[in-house]
């Protein structure tokens, strides 16, 4: 599938610019190609630079308030400068690296509702910077990450919602300013217990921090709390394990531990 993008540049008469991906499927630590065309307007342009990003919708918290932004990163400059003249098209192949904690937007081979990843092409003319809206990229889970989330699934956890927060995580080494949380409702035999867990992936390219949020159901006289673990998964050695059992034995051993059940 080819996504096309036009966005006339810089008011009428300027530069057009055109992004065609080869392929938007891609996992974490992949690449992403394609073609940046670059049509000349009416009269000779002089391009200072073109750069391509990533994009995702954020959820940032500042202060009581709230917000959702198209955060940039993963930043590329795929041309510096050259002057386009009139009509004159202008082809710049590209390969942009996802960075391994991407976060995923496809899951159980279904679009990941709440959580988005796009391209966004970037030109620069002089006194002037103009992007276009964004390419859809559609990223799937790595091999380790669909057996973590295939040991959930199996387990009875319910998909609720995904999104993407701004911040880091305490003790987790986090190459990216913000992080995603994929939150699940409990299955009967932990929902006595947990209201929710939230699962958040920290990948590299060895290995991954799988960091769980368990949300404490609260009770007549008490307040729910929240309470986080984590563990790490070996891509050498996630074969080898048997997942729905780590998993059931984590929870209940948590659960014990922080008075859940």
């Amino acid at each position: 599938m080819v996504f096309r993008k036009l966005l006339s540049a810089m008011g009428v008469g300027g530069p057009s610019v055109e992004t065609v991906l080869h392929n938007p499927n891609v996992r974490p630590g992949g690449v992403i190609t394609g073609d940046v065309t670059i049509l000349g307007g009416d009269h000779p342009t002089d391009i200072i630079g073109v750069n391509l990003a990533l994009k995702s919708r954020v959820e940032v918290e500042s202060g009581d308030n709230e917000y959702n932004t198209n955060l940039e990163y993963a930043k590329a400059r795929v041309a510096g400068s050259f002057q386009l003249g009139p009509g004159v098209r202008h082809g710049i192949p590209f390969s942009l690296t996802v960075p391994w904690e991407a976060p995923l937007t496809h899951m159980y081979g279904r679009q990941l509702h709440g959580t988005t990843v796009g391209v966004a092409t970037e030109l620069e003319v002089a006194r002037a910077v103009d992007a276009t809206d964004l390419d859809p990229v559609a990223v799937h889970p790595l091999p380790a990450q669909e057996r973590v989330l295939a040991a959930f699934a199996n387990l009875g956890f319910q998909f609720r919602n995904a999104d993407c927060e701004k911040g880091r995580i305490w003790g987790v080494h986090q190459e990216l300013p913000f992080y995603q949380e994929i939150e699940f409702y409990p299955p009967p035999q932990y929902a006595g217990g947990i209201k929710q867990i939230e699962v958040t992936f920290v990948s590299g390219p060895h290995s991954m921090e799988v960091v769980l949020e368990l949300d404490k159901r609260g009770g007549v006289f008490t307040e729910g709390h929240d309470s986080f673990g984590r563990f790490t998964v070996d891509y050498a050695t996630v074969e080898q394990t048997n997942w729905e059992q780590q998993l059931d034995g984590y929870l209940q051993q948590a659960g014990r531990r922080r008075g859940f059940f």
